[in-house]
């Protein structure tokens, strides 16, 4: 895996050293003897070299230095300027000279990508306990959307069969109030009738003479609350029924459960709702 980035890196490093001395050569050799061209594209080749190989060996110590970098860029520039600076003064090919004069630079920066390569590569246990956190995680995301969904279904068919239940209920409602609306109906008609009233008169009139007998429709409608009786037992206070409860509780021991405190409670004829007796089991017990 480290090929991948370091082979661009040193390929395009010695292409890029190499075009800067070839062109140093050729534009500065017309001018100044070779061996002063010689000297100064190794110079610009050597300061660059110089200065990647002090950063890498920094990176290999883990370590990082802004003034070496910025050395490096500085040479990295400068070799970019001098190619620039002969593709503008070239009579010829000058567009092939100036799109080659980004080497230097795109060596830099491939060696910039290499070292964050470096800086974040891991180990093939790490890489392998990455990939079970996340497919762990895929799978319980997996169990999770099927939960919903099968929650979602079931949901689902219980409100189309409580609607379903609900309509027939409904329709049945409407049948019976239409059946009871007929019956009423009919009746009234008979309690107003004429014939009835004679008929009813006929059968009464040897038993109560004088009297004509008249009924009424029994009532269909809202009813009147029956009224609590007089002789139910009057409800404990909380204080009494802490007591009575502590009672039972403590009547055995080991003291009684709350299941059979409450059974107790009941058999022995008192009367408290489920919750004040629950309470009152808490504070005593």
């Amino acid at each position: 895996m480290r090929a991948k980035t370091v082979l661009p890196a040193v390929a395009m490093t010695a292409v890029s050293m190499v075009l800067t001395l070839a062109v140093v050569m050729m534009w500065l050799g017309s001018a100044v003897p070779w061996p002063v061209a010689l000297v100064v594209g190794l110079g610009i080749d050597g300061g660059w070299l110089a200065t990647l190989a002090y950063e890498r060996r920094l990176a290999a110590q883990g370590d990082h230095n802004r003034t070496v970098t910025a050395v490096g860029w500085a040479f990295g520039l400068l070799a970019t300027g001098v190619l620039v600076a002969h593709a503008a003064g070239a009579e010829h090919s000058a567009g092939a000279w100036l799109a080659v004069a980004w080497l230097p630079l795109a060596a830099k920066a491939l060696w910039l990508v290499h070292g964050m390569w470096e800086r974040t590569a891991l180990t093939a246990h790490a890489l392998d306990a990455i990939q079970g956190i996340q497919q762990e995680a895929r799978d319980e995301a997996a169990v999770a959307r099927a939960r919903l969904r099968a929650e979602a279904n079931t949901e689902e068919t219980r409100l189309t069969a409580v609607t379903a239940a609900g309509a027939r209920v409904a329709r049945v409602q409407a049948k019976t109030a239409h059946t009871l609306s007929e019956a009423w109906s009919t009746l009234e008609s008979a309690r107003k009738g004429e014939g009835t009233g004679r008929a009813l008169t006929s059968v009464t009139a040897p038993v109560t003479p004088d009297i004509t007998a008249r009924w009424e429709l029994p009532v269909w409608g809202p009813s009147e609350q029956v009224p609590a009786l007089e002789t139910a037992a009057p409800a404990l206070t909380d204080a009494a029924l802490d007591t009575l409860v502590d009672s039972i509780r403590t009547s055995e021991d080991p003291a009684l459960s709350y299941r059979d405190m409450a059974t107790r409670f009941r058999a022995a004829g008192h009367s408290a709702s489920e919750v004040r007796l629950r309470a009152a089991w808490k504070r005593v017990a």
